[in-house]
């Protein structure tokens, strides 16, 4: 199987927002990151994905698996990972995995138990006495036990210290190194897309902005800088977005525009950058 996510045209309409035909397609043996600004659609797009909302249109295939026709089927290859526990804070991880092992049929307690020992877990600790970072460890050993095949985490570094994101990070690679597992994870840390990701998918407000592998996203941009008086009204045009400052300025302009500009500086853009400009739908900022 070539692709363990496939999502087509998906849609979701609320009262004040609308996610309108999101597609996307995620490799097996990769790590996809799912960004956007807050509000854009990227935690509801995973909620579509894990049939925790219905769908206004589209379609979903999880390792080929309709995730509503074949919704038992295709989550018992998944492995998901919210920013917030979702174990009782009194159990103790014996009783996590007694609780979530019934559920995966190719649950392996020895499995389970080496990733405890090398998360440096204590299968007596409750699930309240540990942080943050732990309790993420702990639903990755959970997912690990039954070998899903494609994990999904929603924001999975926020709140974390920078040791233990940098470890997750690497668990995360480390998942991905046989070929045989996918990673999808939603983030508004660009750090962690620069670190880990092969590819981006980008929702702004509710409508896909980019889809490829992260060369390509950071391919499309330049940085164009100068001074005040060489923000021309040719470059405002191309620009997709301007910051100005009191000595000058600094514009995002697709790699294909910048010809024009040659005799200003002109640098590579980063994950951040374009984010940030594009958020601003043209606008100018200070």
């Amino acid at each position: 199987m070539t692709n363990y996510l496939e999502v087509k045209n998906l849609s979701k309409s609320f009262d004040s927002f609308q996610l309108h035909n999101i597609s996307f397609t995620l490799p097996k043996g990769y790590i996809m990151g799912l960004i956007g600004p807050n509000g854009s659609g990227k935690t509801t797009t995973i909620k579509l994905i894990l049939n925790m909302l219905k769908r206004n249109g589209g379609e979903i295939k999880i390792m080929g698996l309709d995730n509503i026709a074949d919704e038992q089927k295709a989550k018992s290859e998944l492995g998901v990972v919210f920013d917030t526990n979702y174990f009782s804070d009194d159990w103790q991880v014996t009783q996590v995995e007694k609780s979530i092992s019934v559920f995966y049929p190719n649950w392996k307690s020895e499995r389970f138990a080496e990733m405890l020992r090398k998360f440096h877990i204590a299968p007596t600790k409750k699930v309240k006495e540990l942080s943050k970072g732990m309790q993420m460890k702990l639903m990755l050993a959970c997912a690990f036990s039954y070998d899903a095949k494609l994990l999904i985490l929603d924001e999975p570094t926020s709140g974390l210290d920078p040791v233990s994101r940098d470890e997750l990070l690497q668990i995360l690679s480390e998942y991905i190194e046989d070929g045989e597992h996918s990673v999808l994870f939603s983030t508004h840390i660009t750090g962690d897309l620069e670190r880990a990701a092969d590819y981006i998918t980008y929702i702004s407000y509710g409508e896909l902005f980019f889809s490829g592998s992260k060369d390509e996203f950071v391919d499309m941009f330049r940085i164009v800088k100068g001074g005040t008086e060489e923000l021309t009204p040719d470059l405002r045009e191309k620009a997709v977005g301007v910051r100005t400052f009191p000595t000058g300025f600094e514009a995002l302009v697709k790699t294909e525009d910048t010809g024009a500009f040659s005799s200003l500086s002109i640098e590579p853009a980063t994950i951040d950058e374009i984010v940030v400009f594009t958020s601003k739908k043209g606008d100018d900022y200070e």
